[in-house]
Order: structure tokens, then C-alpha cells, then sequence
């Protein structure tokens, strides 16, 4: 008989991890878990929220201005986008979060009308550098748009969320640099955990999902301090944040090694800002259901698109009269209408279409990935799955090789 496993507030002391049952405050968010991997941690689930389901593991592309760059909506359903990431910085320094919440919320401003996650700011505040000056009230800084002064609380990041109708809210989060000392990634993190608690607090929408985000840098015991915080505080699923931010894949995974087994089972985990091909393999290995990545996107502006065996630089003159497509096993639209030659000749020659087939391309890779990934570990077949990918792929082509500790 199947069963909804909602995430419920958990509690947990250094002796114990005890759940407490009830309930975190999201009335229509549900979290249900269909099947493990025996031999990885590999899961598969659904997730229930306000405006519909996603399957997991999932992977959310980047719409970071009320855009996925170069994606109409309708493509993004097309190809398999199941919710997309909003970024909570660029759309209250323009439109404004205010002007949002007058034209009805961003699914209506972009006519997404499926599930969007939004992140909390804290990222972006980070990547601003000098232009940004922490304390306990919150992020004072200068917009990358005009210069002109900001501050950013936690209970403002989580207005700016419900004004945008968000359906998965963040907390508002210190994203610690790498390196750090470790003095410096306890007071950021416990900084992070107080922030928490407020923007958990200054919640108003009881329809939307609020998760928490583990810091700790890469440091274990901090690591460990951060996730029995925040399941002391109790949300509606936890993130791992502060990687991809330097590190080695070596570290990514050891941080992974350390946290995920910590969160309860029944919650939806996300690994924020995470990866390759390879970084996403990895992570649903070690129990991960959720990613985002600007990857695709981006490197598809830039002429690199992902293969089922590696990467491939479209720029590279050995493509200029090669009539095969992109990728061979591939059945997206690009891969069925365009060569490698006609590719190259859109992108050397600067033209916008160059930017729409490439993203096209790399977010139906990236998603039909994350499909394959869900039928394996519903198969039960999840670490053949993984050998597979791995044998398949040109060596060094991203440069993370198979760890197969999982």
C-alpha cells in the first residue's frame, strides 16, 4: 500500500536523532518516497506541492530573471521541466518584488504555471564581494545594477519569496567562501542557523514549502552542528549549500558523505548549485533528490554541450563539415534536425539561434538524464546504471572520475 511520507519538524540532540510529528506549517506540501537503491542510496520519489507534482530525483534549470535563457515555457515542458529556480536578488532589484506581487506573482509574469523554487539571495550576496558587508541583522549591499544600498534580512528574503509566489522558499544563508578557517565557518554557520530560525518566523504563506540550508563548509563537525540546528528548528526539506564553490569533487562528496545520511528520510534533499553529469551521478548515489545548475545553460552560450560521452566544444574546427548530430543517442529536437557542422556555423557566426539549439540540447540532456536516473532506481538497477554512464563516457572528459566507494 502506498503511503505519503510528509517531512515533518525533527528534533535531534547529540546523543539521538528523534522525530517530533508535527507538522512544519506548509498545508499542501507533501514528500513521498517510492523506493530505495539496495546496494547505493540512490531514492525515488514525488514531491506534492500547490501547483503540481515533481519526480525525483529532479533537476530544476535556472531561471534566474523570470527567464530560462533562450527557453520559451512551453519548451521547458517540451523537453521535460518539471520546476524551475527563481532567483530571489536579481528580481527584487528589477522588476521589484512589489511590482511582482501587483501583476500577480512570477508563474503569471512569465506564464510558468508548474512549481517554482526560489532561492533565498544568499548566494548572490556572497558572489557581490567588497560590494557586501555582513552582520546579525543581515547583507548590506550595493546593486550591481546602479550602486545604490540594500539591506537583505531574512525577513525580507522570505516577503521577496512569498511576493513572488514562490512554491519552495530558502532561508536566508551566509554561501562561506572556500577556503575559510574554521572560526570563521562556525560563526557564519551558527549566523546562518539564527537566520534560519527568523526567516521560519517571518513566514506568512502556509501554502508554500520552506527548506533549510546546511552550511559548515567542509568541515565535519560543523557540518554535523548545522543539520541537528536546523532539524531542531524544523522545515519542510533541507539543502546542502556552500559547495560547488571551489572545492574538489574529492571534498563535494566527502561533505555529501557527512550530511545527507544526517537529514530524515521522509524530507526531499537538495543539492544547491550542483553540477556536471558526473556531480549529479554522485549525489543521487549518496541520497540526493534535488539540483540546480546554471551549467547547461551557460556552457550552452558558450558553444560546450553535453554528451552521453562527455562534453563536446562545437567552437573546434574538426566539426566544421561533420554532418552527425550532437550526440547519436539523443532524441531531442537538436539532435534530430542539426548536424555538428550547422551548429558550429550558428555559433562562429554569432547568431541567436546558436544560443536557443545549445540550450535546448543541454537541458533535454540534463533532463532526460535525470529520467533515466528515475527509471533505473525504480528498476532497481541503479548501480548498473551508474557503471553504464561511467564506461560510456570519454575519459577525462569532465575531469571527476567514477568514485565507486557508494
Amino acid at each position: 500500500m502506498k503511503r505519503f511520507l510528509v517531512c515533518t519538524s525533527v528534533k535531534m540532540n547529540m546523543a539521538k536523532i528523534k522525530q517530533d510529528k508535527e507538522p512544519t506549517g506548509s498545508d499542501l506540501f507533501k514528500f513521498q518516497l517510492h523506493a530505495v537503491c539496495h546496494d547505493t542510496k540512490a531514492r525515488r520519489g514525488t514531491i506534492h506541492t500547490r501547483r503540481g507534482r515533481v519526480e525525483t530525483p529532479a533537476f530544476m534549470p535556472v531561471g534566474t530573471q523570470g527567464t530560462v535563457k533562450g527557453m520559451l515555457p512551453e519548451q521547458l515542458k517540451e523537453i521535460g521541466a518539471q520546476i524551475i529556480l527563481g532567483n530571489t536578488y536579481h528580481l527584487y532589484l528589477r522588476p521589484g518584488h512589489e511590482r511582482m506581487a501587483r501583476l500577480g506573482g512570477l508563474h503569471k509574469f512569465m506564464n510558468w504555471d508548474r512549481p517554482i523554487l526560489t532561492d533565498s539571495g544568499g548566494f548572490q550576496v556572497f558572489s557581490l564581494g567588497e560590494l557586501r558587508k555582513i552582520d546579525e541583522q543581515g547583507v548590506r549591499f550595493q546593486s550591481h545594477l546602479d550602486g545604490s544600498a540594500h539591506i537583505l534580512t531574512p525577513e525580507l528574503s522570505i516577503g521577496i519569496q512569498e511576493s513572488l509566489g514562490a512554491d519552495i522558499m530558502m532561508v536566508f544563508d551566509e554561501c562561506i567562501p572556500h577556503p575559510a578557517t574554521h572560526a570563521y565557518v562556525a560563526e557564519s554557520t551558527a549566523r546562518s542557523t539564527r537566520w534560519a530560525a527568523r526567516c521560519k518566523e517571518a513566514r506568512t504563506d502556509s501554502s508554500a514549502a520552506l527548506f533549510g540550508i546546511v552550511q559548515g563548509g567542509m568541515e565535519q563537525d560543523l557540518r554535523r552542528q548545522s543539520v541537528m540546528d536546523l532539524l531542531e528548528i524544523g522545515f519542510d526539506g533541507y539543502a546542502l549549500g556552500g559547495l560547488s564553490v571551489g572545492e574538489s569533487a574529492e571534498v563535494m562528496y566527502q561533505v555529501m558523505d557527512w550530511s545527507l545520511p544526517l537529514l530524515p528520510a521522509e524530507c526531499p534533499r537538495y543539492v544547491m548549485g550542483v553540477g556536471t553529469p558526473e556531480n549529479l551521478v554522485e549525489a543521487v548515489a549518496r541520497g540526493a533528490d534535488m539540483f540546480d545548475c546554471v551549467m547547461p545553460t551557460r556552457n550552452a552560450r558558450n558553444g560546450v554541450l553535453f554528451t552521453s560521452f562527455g562534453k563536446v566544444s562545437i567552437k573546434q574546427a574538426r566539426f566544421s563539415e561533420d554532418e552527425m548530430p550532437i550526440d547519436p543517442d539523443c532524441n531531442c529536437y537538436v539532435c534530430s534536425n542539426y548536424s555538428r557542422a550547422y551548429l558550429r556555423h550558428l555559433y562562429q557566426s554569432n547568431e541567436i539561434l546558436a544560443s536557443v539549439l545549445n540550450t535546448t540540447h543541454n537541458l533535454y540532456y540534463y533532463l532526460h538524464l535525470m529520467q533515466r536516473i528515475r527509471d533505473a532506481i525504480a528498476a532497481g538497477r541503479y548501480r548498473a546504471f551508474r557503471e553504464e554512464f561511467y564506461r560510456k563516457r570519454i575519459p577525462a572528459g569532465d575531469g571527476h572520475a567514477f568514485t565507486g566507494s557508494v
